[in-house]
């Protein structure tokens, strides 16, 4: 791993560990949300985050550089994991709302967030991205969105030194955007970290990808069971 990729690392887990922004809280989604009322409700997932290790803590590129040294048959081992039936997970959301009762419009690709405007309100639960422009290009009244920041394992670092054992994550949110006022229906946070029995078990670490396929489990059920 070049110096650059350490840069670009160390800037990804510092924006997943936190912000000046304060993060937005969980919004259960109600009772009546999935009815015939709730108008057409599309479905949308983000790009799947490459699935990879990261060193939260470790906070200097030569801390970087040392426990990615020292990981680095495991960091192998991690990007040779498949993402199961994640891609899946927009199919079986849909599938869901449509039991419940309401119209489900699955949407295709991949949804850009980035390419959406920012959304200014003093007010809490709106979507801090403008989805508003959606409702008529897509023709749905909501959306819902499945949206994963990070997938693989992580190991916590005090600079050089690792202050846990790895864990396998699964980082995201899934939330429903009304799409006349951007004001959110549902806000679950995806905070999935499972811990190995034993994890230094190389080449193939079984206990840890086992930890890995139990974390993405977890992270379906977060998006799958509020909608049945």
């Amino acid at each position: 791993m070049n110096v650059l990729k350490l840069g670009v690392a160390a800037l990804v887990v510092a924006a997943l560990g936190g912000c000046a922004t304060a993060p937005q809280q969980a919004l259960p989604l109600s009772a009546t949300a999935l009815t015939g009322d709730a108008g057409r409700v599309g479905v949308a997932m983000t790009a799947l985050p490459k699935i990879d290790t990261a060193f939260p803590g470790a906070g200097c590129l030569l801390c970087i550089a040392v426990a990615s040294g020292v990981h680095g048959k495991m960091a192998g081992h991690v990007r040779t994991l498949p993402c199961e039936d994640l891609p899946d997970l927009k199919k079986q959301a849909a599938a869901a709302i449509t039991k419940k009762g309401a119209t489900a419009v699955m949407i295709d690709g991949e949804l850009k967030i980035d390419a959406l405007e920012n959304f200014k309100s003093d007010q809490p639960n709106f979507a801090r991205k403008d989805f508003r422009s959606l409702r008529e290009k897509l023709n749905i009244d909501r959306l819902m969105v499945v949206d994963l920041a990070a997938l693989g394992v992580w190991r916590d670092y005090s600079s050089y030194v690792p202050t846990s054992d790895p864990k396998a994550i699964v980082k995201g949110a899934a939330y429903r955007v009304n799409l006349r006022t951007n004001a959110l229906e549902w806000y679950a946070p995806i905070e999935i970290a499972k811990a190995a029995t034993t994890w230094d078990q190389p080449p193939k670490y079984p206990d840890l990808t086992n930890a890995y396929f139990q974390a993405i489990e977890l992270g379906k059920d977060v998006v799958l069971k509020p909608l049945q």
